[in-house]
């Protein structure tokens, strides 16, 4: 986890896939706050993170969590090419970089877990994600302080999508503030394109 850190505060910033002024609170605000949500995946399961970027969560969550398959799904190739050289760089077995966006992906269902941090209103990303999800699989995203007013907004699109929604605080005790997600369990499929 310390050499991704380096990579990130080094390469990350000048490739502009992180901002200068986060290289202080790397650890709290970014790689801590994605590694304790780790908590909510199941032993072994299959995980996609959608609009990875530079790796968070899906990077993270390789690097805590080795029993995990990370596909990290990023449409941007000078990002694609900055995970790839991350995963070589690391020696991640477990991570597949692919380049592509979540609506265009084929093949559902594609994983027990996806996951996105900064990528979309809740909304959105739900009706990009369902399609991929298993019955009882689930989205986790990462939504902080906006997270409630995300999910109201959300909620006749997620009850047409029969995702069932769970707004969770966890890592309190490694983490302040704790990492704010939203759950999303796919219950039937109700959902097709």
């Amino acid at each position: 986890m310390e050499a991704y850190a380096e990579m990130l505060a080094g390469a990350g910033v000048q490739r502009g896939l992180l901002g200068p002024r986060e290289v202080p609170r790397l650890w709290e605000r970014h790689l801590l706050n994605c590694a304790v949500a780790t908590s909510l995946v199941p032993a072994g399961a299959s995980v996609i993170d959608v609009g990875s970027g530079a790796g968070l969560p899906g990077l993270v969550w390789a690097l805590y969590r080795p029993d995990l398959h990370v596909t990290a799904l990023e449409p941007q190739e000078r990002r694609v090419a900055f995970l790839r050289e991350c995963v070589a760089g690391l020696g991640l077995t477990n991570v597949e970089v692919r380049r592509g966006r979540a609506q265009d992906v084929t093949g559902a269902p594609y994983a027990e877990v996806i996951t996105a941090r900064a990528v979309a209103p809740l909304a959105r990303l739900a009706v990009w994600v369902a399609p991929l999800l298993p019955r009882n699989g689930v989205l986790i995203a990462f939504k902080g302080a906006r997270a409630a007013t995300e999910l109201a907004a959300a909620e006749a699109v997620l009850n047409r999508l029969g995702l069932f929604p769970q707004l969770l605080r966890v890592g309190a005790e490694v983490t302040s503030p704790p990492a704010t997600v939203v759950l999303l369990r796919k219950r039937a499929a109700a959902y097709t394109r």
